[in-house]
């Protein structure tokens, strides 16, 4: 079987400058990478490189099979790839509903509002009036409404409490129950430990571990935390 997600010998960074080097994974339709590593180590450029909005210097991305190249940002949405960014989530001039309603939404948000009710509260506000933790959960549910094959959340846990950490953690297993491929950076190790099926751990932009979330102690997680 083909994995959704295909990425070989990936380097890549900003401008003249790489900070990710050779690397190399799959994720198969519903199924979830967790990528974790200290800040600085290459987890949000790997989002972006898959993402398209930098290009990579060397390396093959394939989505379902086909080739992305050089295709930018909005054909890679077209071809079904969703993606939350670590920072700028959220346009802060729109509403809570208006950016809600971005996108081609495969989902209602009901199901979201019962476990997120602040944004049900708020869909006339604007979002930047919002406080960091309650925009993130706005960029995430927008997300998880796209209708989209492959999901990429950069840090979705910044800012956002206990509580709704765990709601987000109920509407990923529910996405990648119903097929989706999910590429996850976080450092959450809670988080992690509960809703990943491989793990691939980051360390000055290089590949340092790789293992089965069945088989991936926690012991091992916080290692490459300490690297």
């Amino acid at each position: 079987m083909t994995a959704l997600l295909e990425i070989e010998g990936l380097t890549g960074g900003y401008q003249d400058t790489n900070v990710l080097f050779e690397i190399s994974v799959e994720i198969e339709a519903g199924s979830l990478l967790g990528v974790l590593g200290r800040n600085g180590v290459g987890k949000t450029t790997l989002a972006r490189l898959v993402q398209g909005e930098i290009k990579a210097s060397q390396g093959d991305i394939r989505f379902d099979g086909q080739p992305m190249g050089n295709q930018p940002a909005h054909a890679r949405r077209h071809m079904g790839v969703g993606y939350m960014p670590q920072t700028a989530m959220v346009f802060d001039d729109l509403t809570v509903q208006e950016n809600l309603s971005l996108g081609s939404s495969g989902k209602p948000p009901d199901r979201y509002f019962d476990l997120f009710p602040r944004l049900a509260e708020r869909l006339k506000q604007p979002a930047g009036t919002m406080s960091g933790g309650e925009r993130k959960i706005l960029s995430f549910v927008r997300t998880m409404i796209e209708d989209t094959k492959l999901i990429i959340l950069d840090e979705p846990t910044e800012g956002v409490q206990p509580e709704n950490i765990n709601h987000m953690a109920d509407c990923l297993r529910e996405r990648v129950a119903e097929g989706a491929g999910v590429l996850l950076c976080e450092q959450n190790l809670n988080l992690l430990s509960d809703v990943a099926d491989w793990f691939l751990g980051l360390d000055s932009g290089r590949v340092t571990m790789t293992g089965s979330g069945n088989m991936t102690t926690r012991k091992d997680l916080n290692a490459v935390l300490s690297l």
